[in-house]
């Protein structure tokens, strides 16, 4: 049996990962990161749009602060986010798109001057501030008040990965890739590790930590169209839910980015709309402004793939072989600015559709996009049911999203939860009483377990094949749990993939080697995807009500009265077929800002039998501290300072708003 020990065990090799072993080696601490991959070939690289910190640095992004990112992030969330986690990220994200630049991140920069954009269709010149000169750029998305995106062209997350995965690489921090983690070890209280699997030899070993950290992203490959890279198949969520123990947060919502390209599902940023791109129909119609006349284009994300999708089914999409879509028209920026600006769609487009965007409209329709569930962790990143167990990113569901993600706001949390999470599991080392104390027999038995799988796997006669089984999975998710949903699809979803799951435990192999075998990772990985596809499909099918990303059309109705809650799912036995649901309240009386309108079609909500008393109570707050400045009044209505580490306390500095950091 090999047994490697570390530290700290890091499941991911992007931004979240890397960022959280940075942190950890700096403190002192021993790192190991495991990927599938090469860290600069993780799907972090796919971000292309830009990351959202409130610099204030452009005209257009005057006036921008951490009170108005935090209300865009709660609005967004459709009030299913952790609203003090939401000010903990919106007070680091400045800071971190500040350290990456000083790492070399090559932002955009701003120019003094008149510049020619496009807004609403309409070419306008704008003046940018002399004193802004040579400072990061910011550009507009969707539900956002204020032009907030720092950006590199659109090759964003990119230019972020490249800069982090050399800094893991200056401070000496190991990654072993083509390994894969396929269980965790645990007694039931405490997460010692997990057993991995290197996928080219095959063999298996224990890789025992003090902390272990689950950053490995989302799980899209739950569908059959999906933007996420083909290793975004949630395994090491998976393994978290397997152990019994840790729950999974919000699973059901999930979203879908309204413009991947038709048909292959390959992602064009949003950066495309917010630069000014438009949305057209078959017959050449802007149709936004008819469905959300103040936002348009730039609504939310998951209203405008409804929007979308709801004029696709009137008859106005596009015929093609493929079925229908919808044109993103981006011929209105120009030659130079799609080119400098939207270089990668530009290229996307060329590559994979032959077409010029220059010139011609975009074929593009709504795909599965990003797993706003997770692990579910407190403010420290760490599982509150499984002592010793971290995660950030999009494996987590820390939570900052709740039940709709802001464009912007992913990369964003990549870093700064790989900042804060880095320091909370610094802080978990450096305390005598989380030292290790493990019998080498628990890592035996576990490590046996899992050999035993794979012996049955290799060993089996079983009939079922477990390509056809994911291919019927993702079918059954994309047709019955997608951006519509309903009671009779939901739980014909479930009922089948329930059969699916029982099926998958008689899977048999045409090739039996043990080292680099596709045929046998995707039969262990399968039956691990089915159980996260039962969390999203049970979980949608008990929420009764329609919030954020999560739409059911018999019931349309946001409903804070009964479902102001965050869905829990653990999987109590390996011989069931269904999760276990629980519920968390979401304490109104808490909330900075109590649950509203989004400020998307009509009011039409249940409102919280505490939200009207606890409006009333920060009305006659805001009145009694009356010239109070912003940060004296935040701090009365929800305090959340001392939940940061120290490192990442105090103000930020912007132009309009100069201020010595305390």
């Amino acid at each position: 049996m090999k047994i490697i020990y570390t530290d700290v065990l890091v499941i991911g090799g992007g931004l979240a990962g890397l960022r959280i072993g940075i942190g950890a080696k700096r403190r002192g601490h021993d790192v190991i990161i495991l990927s599938l991959v090469p860290p600069k070939r993780s799907h972090s690289s796919a971000a292309q749009g830009g990351m959202q910190a409130s610099l204030g640095n452009v005209i257009k992004g005057q006036g921008d602060n951490e009170d108005v990112h935090f209300e865009d992030t709660v609005r967004g969330s459709d009030w299913g986010a952790d609203q003090r986690v939401v000010r903990m990220f919106v007070n680091t994200a400045p800071k971190a798109v500040r350290e990456l630049a000083a790492w070399g991140v090559p932002w955009s920069r701003v120019r003094k001057g008149d510049r020619d954009v496009i807004i609403n269709g309409q070419k306008v010149t704008i003046t940018e501030r002399d004193e802004a000169h040579g400072l990061m750029a910011q550009r507009s998305f969707g539900g956002t008040n204020k032009w907030r995106t720092c950006y590199v062209s659109d090759g964003t997350g990119h230019a972020m990965l490249y800069t982090m995965s050399d800094q893991a690489i200056a401070n000496e921090i190991t990654v072993h890739e083509r390994a894969e983690a396929i269980a965790l070890i645990h007694d039931g209280g405490r997460c010692y590790g997990a057993i991995v699997r290197d996928l080219v030899t095959g063999q298996l070993s224990a890789y025992v930590a003090k902390a272990t950290a689950i950053a490995a992203g989302g799980a899209g490959r739950l569908y059959r169209v999906t933007t996420n890279a083909v290793i975004s198949e949630g395994i090491a969520t998976a393994i978290a839910l397997e152990t019994g123990v840790a729950a999974l947060g919000n699973m059901e919502a999930v979203q879908f980015h309204p413009t991947p390209i038709f048909p292959s599902g390959i992602l064009l940023t949003e950066g495309a709309r917010g630069d000014g791109g438009l949305l057209r129909d078959a017959a050449g119609h802007r149709f936004m402004p008819d469905y959300e006349p103040e936002k348009m284009e730039l609504a939310s994300r998951d209203v405008v793939s409804r929007r979308m999708e709801e004029h696709i089914a009137k008859g106005m999409g596009v015929k093609s072989r493929f079925g229908d879509h919808l044109w993103l028209d981006i011929t209105l920026l120009g030659e130079h600015h799609i080119k400098h600006n939207l270089r990668e769609v530009y290229e996307i487009c060329h590559y994979f559709l032959g077409i010029d965007p220059v010139k011609e409209w975009v074929p593009v329709r709504p795909a599965q996009h990003y797993t706003m569930g997770g692990v579910r962790t407190d403010h420290t990143g760490e599982s509150p049911t499984l002592k010793g167990l971290f995660s950030a990113g999009e494996a987590a569901c820390w939570d900052l999203h709740g039940f709709n993600r802001l464009g912007g706001n992913s990369v964003a949390e990549t870093v700064v939860a790989g900042m804060i999470v880095g320091e909370f599991i610094s802080d978990f080392c450096e305390n005598s009483r989380n030292d290790l104390n493990i019998s080498t027999g628990l890592i035996q038995e576990t490590l046996e377990c899992e050999q035993v799988k794979i012996d049955v796997l290799i060993n089996s006669n079983g009939t079922e094949d477990a390509a056809g089984l994911m291919a019927q999975m993702q079918q059954i998710m994309t047709a019955k749990v997608g951006i519509f949903r309903t009671g009779k699809g939901l739980a014909e979803a479930v009922q089948e993939l329930q059969t699916l799951l029982r099926r998958s435990r008689n899977i048999g192999l045409r090739y039996r080697a043990r080292g680099a075998n596709p045929e046998l990772v995707t039969a262990y990985r399968v039956q691990k995807m089915l159980k996260l596809a039962l969390c999203v499909a049970y979980g949608a099918y008990t929420r009764t009500e329609s919030r954020g990303a999560h739409y059911r059309d018999d019931f349309p109705r946001r409903n804070d009265a009964d479902w102001l809650k965050r869905t829990l799912a653990t999987w109590k036995s390996e011989t069931d077929t269904l999760p276990s649901l629980a519920y968390e309240r979401l304490e109104v009386m808490q909330m900075e800002l109590p649950p509203g309108w989004r400020g998307y079609g009509a009011k039409d909500y249940r409102d919280h039998p505490d939200t009207a008393r606890r409006v009333a109570e920060i009305a006659e707050l805001k009145n009694r501290l009356n010239g109070a400045d912003r940060f004296t009044l935040q701090q009365r209505l929800m305090p959340y300072e001392d939940l940061l580490p120290e490192r990442f306390r105090g103000k930020n500095e912007r132009i309009d708003e100069m201020m010595e950091n305390t």
